[in-house]
């Protein structure tokens, strides 16, 4: 079975966890990290999105982004 290409890299995102205290990490919670990371960028990317277009811009800025965070939920 071929193997989903994923937005974000496997050993940064094992590094990251084992600097925050998690010395062995399995393959599959780096994977589900890895999905979550990814379903949160697109929901936030979404709402950035929809504060842009409300500005009447196509560019997505520092400051939707930083409204969509401060939103999110």
């Amino acid at each position: 079975m071929a193997k989903k290409k994923r937005s974000f890299a496997w050993s940064p995102l094992r590094k990251l966890m084992k600097k925050s205290g998690a010395n062995i990490v399995a393959r599959n919670a780096v994977d589900l990290l890895i999905l979550n990371l990814e379903e949160v960028a697109t929901e936030l990317t979404q709402q950035a999105l929809k504060f842009a277009k409300h500005a009447k811009r196509k560019k997505i800025t520092k400051d939707d982004m930083a409204l969509a965070i401060k939103y999110k939920g």
